[in-house]
């Protein structure tokens, strides 16, 4: 059992306390039955059936600004040290992607500082979005100038954007906007220069990047017609290469086949999207239904996101 898991929802009692009192007004609708039944019984179970070692937590969409920024600082801190105490409580199993307050800047300023040095928490968790504000907005230059000078990991998960949720009643977010968003975001990051400009942050995007390397074409495309072509210095391919991206609900031939032929195979880590999905058994059996080598599977499930969680190598 070797397998790093990096995109593993958790769901704290304050975190199900505050999307039962959300109801309804809370996109996605309804406190939905997966983070209702969570426990970390349940993890530790589907953890073992898939060969899965460790799992890093992160709270999943909609996320903990439900409207309140006092709200919002609390139930961070709420989450954040239920987290550290899963962590501890079960020594190598689990790791920490702290919940921040955004779009208030500066109580997660401040929760950066509580997660990273009182908490030890293993990296922060961001959305791809904060009121239709993607994350190369400028009014998130102070939240990414911290992570880069702590040279942080950060996981990027999607969630909906105001303006096109719930288009379409036959399906939900999940189903187009969210690979959607976070490609949204992947350009904002690329274009607006804050790859280039922050590039001590370690990235980690979900869903195989969303539908960036089927766009790729065209994020090539844009990045001619840039009027300031010294925000991207490099080029796109240099900033796309340097992140990572898990295969969480993409662990099937034809995205990995996209993936692979865009980001070298050193970037990309296993990852589950529990508690939705098909688990970690699905996913290890979708990832080596793909064409990759015996070392590359290793690497994948495990090698690359040692680079990133090194005290995970025991």
């Amino acid at each position: 059992m070797a397998i790093i898991d990096v995109h593993h929802h958790f769901v704290p009692a304050a975190y199900k306390d505050a999307l039962t009192a959300a109801g309804d007004a809370c996109p996605p609708p309804g406190f939905q039955a997966p983070l209702r039944q969570w426990s970390a019984a349940r993890s530790l179970e589907d953890m073992e059936k898939g060969g899965t070692a460790s799992a890093m937590l992160s709270i999943t969409t909609p996320g903990i600004h439900l409207g309140d920024d006092r709200a919002a600082r609390k139930l961070a801190r709420a989450c954040n040290e239920a987290g550290a105490r899963l962590v501890a409580d079960h020594k190598n199993r689990f790791g920490l992607f702290a919940a921040l307050s955004l779009p208030d800047i500066d109580g997660a300023l401040a929760e950066i500082a509580y997660a990273l040095d009182n908490l030890k928490a293993d990296g922060i968790g961001l959305y791809t979005n904060y009121r239709a504000k993607w994350l190369g907005h400028e009014d998130f230059a102070p939240i990414l100038a911290e992570l880069d000078a702590r040279k942080a990991v950060v996981f990027v998960h999607p969630t909906s954007v105001d303006c096109c949720s719930g288009l379409q009643p036959e399906y939900n977010d999940a189903t187009i906007e969210y690979g959607t968003d976070t490609t949204r975001t992947i350009g904002s990051l690329v274009f607006s220069g804050a790859a280039s400009r922050y590039r001590n942050i370690r990235w980690i995007f979900c869903h195989g990047g969303g539908t960036m390397p089927y766009l790729i074409e065209r994020f090539l495309t844009q990045a001619k017609r840039m009027d300031h072509p010294e925000l991207l210095p490099d080029g796109v391919l240099h900033e796309l290469h340097r992140f990572h991206y898990d295969i969480a609900q993409v662990a099937h031939p034809a995205p990995m086949s996209c993936l692979k032929r865009v980001v070298p195979t050193s970037q990309i880590v296993f990852g589950t999207d529990y508690p939705y999905g098909i688990g970690s058994l699905g996913h290890a059996k979708g990832l080596h239904a793909c064409e990759f080598t015996d070392s590359e599977f290793t690497a994948i499930e495990r090698g690359n996101a040692l680079r990133l969680l090194p005290r995970f190598a025991g």
